[in-house]
């Protein structure tokens, strides 16, 4: 009996976080993570800068670090000798590199997670979102095998003090502006919840970016530039597509 929660026989899905990428699967399967990993990889192939996704930063980042001859990002409120870290602002700033480790529970994570099953896995932000959707469309127009790929949006959603998923608003308008920007008639009822969630604050998105929980808390621990940039709709052209370890961008 198929499970009534991977989202059969419809051509779009959604679902939320590390388990709903594992149920729902997809042959493409855009991750969403707005504030902030997502939007610091469109930022970093906005500058030819690789990304390779790596889950924590610790003495194992180090050496996956050194393995590709990667600048490893530090804390968002560290200091460092690099000063690149998962903050968009400062992967803006940041001069003299070509390859990035970017260490992240949510997206990141997410991200390897998929790749290793086989996925085809795109970066997808606010920034990127038209983008990402013209990419996708005429990677299903192309399918040679007959058979239509299913596409996925995974929104990433943040973490409780527990370890429990958290979800981000700012994650649900990401994937619903990313999926509302393939105009397919083929959504899952909860793609179709996505994207009317998208559809309903399209006008209101820099404002409200600001305003949900996600971007307060970026702008009280002093990070504001970045949930402006994550605010930056449809300005990136960049598609990141994660091919042997790294987020590059696609032709």
């Amino acid at each position: 009996m198929t499970s009534p929660y991977v989202q059969d026989g419809f051509a779009v899905g959604f679902d939320w976080g590390p388990v709903g990428a594992a149920v729902v699967a997809g042959d493409i399967v855009a991750v969403v993570d707005v504030l902030s990993f997502t939007t610091a990889v469109t930022v970093a192939v906005d500058r030819g800068i690789d990304v390779y996704p790596y889950r924590w930063r610790d003495e194992t980042a180090v050496a996956y670090a050194e393995q590709y001859g990667a600048t490893l990002a530090v804390g968002r409120s560290a200091t460092g000798a690099n000063g690149v870290s998962l903050s968009p602002a400062s992967i803006r700033r940041v001069t003299g590199i070509t390859k990035l480790v970017l260490p992240s529970p949510n997206g990141s994570t997410i991200a390897k997670q998929l790749s290793d099953g086989g996925a085809t896995v795109i970066a997808v932000s606010l920034r990127n979102r038209q983008a990402a959707a013209d990419w996708v469309t005429k990677q299903v127009q192309s399918a040679r095998d007959g058979r239509r790929p299913k596409v996925v949006a995974i929104a990433a959603g943040e973490r409780w003090p527990d370890g429990s998923l958290r979800p981000a608003v700012e994650d649900l308008w990401g994937a619903g502006g990313f999926l509302s920007a393939l105009h397919s008639d083929d959504l899952s009822p909860e793609a179709r919840a996505a994207v009317a969630a998208y559809d309903a604050v399209a006008d209101e998105l820099p404002t409200l970016l600001h305003e949900c929980a996600g971007g307060r808390e970026l702008t009280q621990y002093g990070f504001e530039e970045d949930v402006v940039i994550a605010a930056e709709v449809d300005d990136s052209d960049v598609v990141p597509v994660l091919v042997d370890g790294r987020l590059f961008r696609s032709t």
